[in-house]
């Protein structure tokens, strides 16, 4: 079998792919992994994911944030947000307008 990117030289790598195209920056994401071990649920996507619309203020390791974690997965959103709450630094309140 030839390679599925470049159909030139035979397949020696996962994804169905030759050396070099699945060493090459860029290729290896755009072909999905053939084998039925590859895919490790649902959050496992090859693309830039938006970021959440809120951070949380749920703590690491609480069934609260491995909710948010879920709910995130399953919007194909990033799942952490930048202003997320840490057990070094909880959330900060948001001061409401008005």
């Amino acid at each position: 079998m030839l390679c599925r990117h470049c159909s030139e030289a035979p397949i020696s790598r996962p994804r169905r792919l030759c050396w070099s195209c699945y060493y090459k920056p860029g290729v290896r994401e755009q072909y999905p992994p053939v084998s039925k071990y590859g895919h490790r649920g649902e959050g496992n996507f090859y693309r830039d994911a938006p970021l959440p619309a809120f951070p949380t203020d749920a703590l690491p390791g609480t069934p609260e944030k491995i909710a948010v974690l879920a709910e995130r997965v399953h919007l194909k959103q990033s799942l952490w947000h930048p202003d997320d709450a840490t057990l070094e630094a909880p959330m900060k309140p948001i001061p409401k307008a008005g």
